[in-house]
């Protein structure tokens, strides 16, 4: 006997004759939406990326202070990579005896290569896309600089050597926010102008930028190469290096598309589950007739080994192929929510699809699977002999392993899968003690109720093993679908609540102390709340616990670059409202006179400081030292004034310092603004309105998608929905036909199946409502760090959800029992 032949004969007869088509489904359907999500998420987290990388200009930002090698373009040119080029210098413009510091930017043909410029004809005009870039001798000018320098459109000013006319005022500039707290107010000129200014020499401090643009392969392989050249002097930046606004937004909605994505493995699991301890007992014929017929056990159990994974295979590629099909509709219907082309699918998720089918079977089906083997020959001639009970805890380690495989992989966050799989398992546990607990309290009390409730009681209670697997598939389905919409709904709403329409959208750097009671005065005056005035020094980190910071002691880049530059600095006696302490403590009032430090968690990791790492900064020629005593979250994308290191009073009080502020100014009150400038013209005002609008824009399209992959997995959720109704399937057919026999009138079985699936499916949601409000506590406050509010709404929807749309359910699926005459039933058995 060949078991590999005999398998492919037998997997090819149960197919026709309908025995593993609820496997197979429930495997297809699984498998599609784990692909279609998987696909769906990965070309819209590349949207999103790639909409992020405006903060560049580009997908690549090569800067260096001296000119590029020609090298660097050469290749990208041999690449087929699109490209441009910027140089910025601080300089002066002279305008009627007025000068103003400015810093010039020359701009070459192809800039920005992402994103858009946006400029305004007139001072009042409308914003528009800008089509073009500026004209020879034409130059265009930030908006703060007219009221400094008394310009209009259409006036000229000189710049070095020649004469400018002013054509147009730059509100957005794609790349200017990658360097928000960049002082001087932008000029933009043609790059054929900038030799002819006389402005570059060899002393002067310039900024040369090399722009590329590509697909994410030749980006990959570029940047391989690069650092392959080990060209010195050059700093690569994409969009992982960009504004912490920008990364926190990008990193936020990354987590929101993964766990939705992670929702339809998990509806995955319990689907392939529950199907296979129906296809297990249907096989346990087969495997007798295979033992009576001379069939050792090793080769029986080859047989269903390969039986299972020839399904797998198949239904896996069917249902990858049918994800890609489903997320090509998709992306079609939502497209249109970004502003640039999603990005064309890569082949990861179909291979990522097929595996995640065949680990699933392996982890879930496999351990059942295994106990047809068993099976006694006797079982052809006594059918009540069948496979033996599973060992939960074989059944249980395999789950786990194969779970914890499944999510870290396509969660890629190891702190959320665990949440997520413990939050399971112990709903698991939850579930197994109250099926128990149910069938305990239920077997007194049928006896004293009658009619449809007696025998409907008396079902669960009859078979507790089969009420265990129903309630179990049934929570956890439900659990599931609930932690997606808690995410959908609470989670979401708050992320974006985070970000409301008035958040501060105007920075005022450089204000001095002896102006901050003026500038106070003056937002109070026009009705501009104010989130306070925070003072500020700029120093260098040097030395950590006495070692001297250095670039070369770094391997990461972002590390380099924070070990080689100056550092916003600031004191505070308490921390802000949108800081959270992740070690140590924050300081008391008795503590404000030690010489203390408080770090942002991020660059601590970066750059390796410790709680309790002594960290040296030179601020104005000034060495201070101080011990680093917490750590702390930031909320970037809160647009709050926010700093990295903050140290107690009584270690900064006498350096010297300026204070920043920020606020939230409205378009029709742009004047306030201006004359605050002209009252203190050493103010320097940054809008950060554009940078707002790409946050937004992130979490508004992370949340559409979220809202898409809603939909997949309510797909799998309904074929869980199916599979718990048919674990109980064979039993039923046998104790309807026989409650038949004995008088039960069909209306009264009706009703007594629908009030058994009613209550299993009220407790069902009532214990996955628990269950997700905990998950969905433990992940709001623990990875997603945001606010948590109690759903009452949620609970309601699951107990009376559940009970109705699971009682119908079952009903329906059971009607076909209702019209088979019950002698046919009992002639087969």
């Amino acid at each position: 006997m060949n078991p590999f032949m005999l398998a492919l004969k037998l997997l090819r007869r149960d197919w026709r004759a309908g025995e593993l088509r609820l496997l197979a489904t429930a495997l297809v359907i699984a498998v599609a939406s784990v692909t279609a999500v998987g696909f769906f998420t990965d070309r819209i987290e590349r949207a999103m990326a790639r909409q992020a990388t405006e903060v560049l200009a580009a997908d690549l930002r090569i800067e260096s202070n001296r000119p590029l090698d020609d090298l660097l373009s050469t290749e990208a040119e041999r690449r087929q990579m699109r490209q441009a080029r910027t140089l910025s210098f601080p300089s002066v413009i002279l305008n009627n005896g007025n000068s103003q510091l400015v810093q010039v930017k020359s701009v070459s043909a192809n800039y920005p290569l992402r994103g858009k410029l946006q400029v305004r004809d007139q001072v009042n005009g409308t914003t528009r896309y800008a089509q073009d870039l500026p004209a020879s001798r034409e130059a265009w000018l930030e908006e703060r600089l007219l009221p400094l320098l008394g310009l209009q459109i259409g006036d000229r000013f000189k710049l070095g050597q020649l004469e400018f006319t002013l054509s147009r005022i730059i509100t957005y500039e794609p790349d200017r926010s990658a360097n928000l707290f960049q002082l001087a107010p932008r000029v933009m000129i043609n790059q054929q102008d900038v030799q002819q200014t006389g402005l570059l020499g060899p002393a002067s401090r310039v900024r040369h930028n090399l722009l590329i643009a590509g697909t994410p392969a030749q980006i990959s392989d570029y940047r391989t190469w690069l650092d392959a050249q080990q060209i010195s002097g050059i700093q690569v930046q994409d969009i992982r290096a960009a504004r912490p606004e920008l990364r926190a937004a990008l990193d936020q909605g990354g987590r929101f598309l993964r766990l939705a994505a992670a929702t339809a493995i998990l509806l995955c699991v319990v689907a392939v589950a529950l199907s296979s301890r129906r296809f297990v007992e249907r096989q346990a014929d087969t495997s007798a007739l295979l033992r009576c017929l001379g069939a050792k056990r090793n080769q029986v159990l080859q047989i269903f080994v390969i039986r299972l994974l020839g399904l797998g295979v198949i239904a896996s590629l069917f249902g990858s192929l049918l994800g890609l099909a489903a997320q090509t509709l998709l992306v079609e219907l939502v497209g249109h929510w970004f502003t640039q082309q999603i990005p064309a699918p890569s082949p990861w998720p179909l291979l990522s699809g097929v595996a995640t089918g065949i680990l699933v079977l392996l982890g879930f089906s496999l351990p059942m699977v295994t106990r047809l083997a068993e099976v006694p020959p006797l079982r052809v001639f006594r059918r009540h002999l069948g496979a033996p009970p599973i060992g939960y805890l074989l059944f249980i380690s395999a789950g786990v392993a194969a779970l914890a495989t499944l999510l870290i992989w396509q969660i890629g966050d190891d702190q959320m899968a665990f949440k997520l799989i413990g939050g399971l398992l112990a709903g698991l546990l939850l579930l197994m003690l109250i099926a128990r607990l149910l069938v305990t309290l239920l077997t007194p009390l049928r006896t004293r109720t009658a009619g449809s409730w007696r025998y409907g009681l008396a079902s669960l209670s009859r078979n507790p093993i089969t009420t265990s697997v129903q309630l179990s598939g049934f929570g956890l389905g439900m659990t599931v679908l609930l932690v997606l919409a808690l995410v959908r709904v609470d989670l979401l709403s708050n992320w974006r609540e985070a970000l409301p329409a008035d958040s501060p959208n105007q920075f005022l750097i450089n204000i001095q102390p002896d102006q901050v009671d003026g500038v106070r005065n003056h937002l109070q005056q026009n009705g501009i709340p104010s989130v306070g005035l925070y003072p500020m020094m700029r120093g260098r980190l040097i030395s950590i616990d006495g070692k001297a910071v250095s670039a070369d002691d770094y391997p990461n880049p972002r590390a380099q670059r924070l070990a080689t530059r100056d550092f916003n600095l600031s004191q505070a006696t308490n921390m802000q409202t949108d800081n959270k302490i992740v070690a140590g403590r924050w300081w008391s009032q008795a503590d404000w006179g030690e010489p203390w430090f408080s770090v942002e968690e991020g660059i601590a990791e970066t750059l390796g400081i410790p709680i309790g790492a002594q960290l040296t900064f030179e601020v104005a020629g000034q060495q201070v030292s101080g011990k680093v005593t917490n750590l702390r979250s930031v909320k970037w994308d809160s647009f709050n004034v926010n700093f990295f290191v903050v140290g107690t009073p009584g270690l900064m009080r006498d350096l010297p310092a300026t204070y920043i502020t920020s606020f939230y100014l409205p378009d029709e009150q742009r004047t306030v603004l201006h004359n605050l400038i002209h009252n203190y013209p050493s103010i320097t005002a940054l809008d950060v309105t554009a940078l707002m609008k790409q946050v937004r824009g992130i979490m508004d399209r992370g949340a559409m998608a979220v809202e898409s992959v809603f939909l997949f997995t309510l797909a799998a959720g309904l074929i869980v929905l199916y599979a718990g109704i048919q674990a109980s399937h064979e039993q039923r057919v046998q104790e309807t036909a026989i409650l038949r026999t004995l008088g039960l009138s069909r209306q009264q079985l009706i009703l007594s199946i629908t009030l058994e699936f009613a209550l299993l499916g009220g407790l069902a949601g009532l214990i996955s409502a628990g269950l997700a409000s905990g998950i969905g506590y433990s992940l709001s406050t623990g990875v997603f760090n945001l606010p948590w509010q109690f759903n009452p709404q949620l609970w309601l929807v699951a107990i009376f959800g559940g009970a109705i749309g699971i009682g119908a359910a079952g009903t329906l699926a059971s009607w076909s029992l209702f019209n088979t005459p019950p002698i046919l039933v009992l002639r087969r058995a």
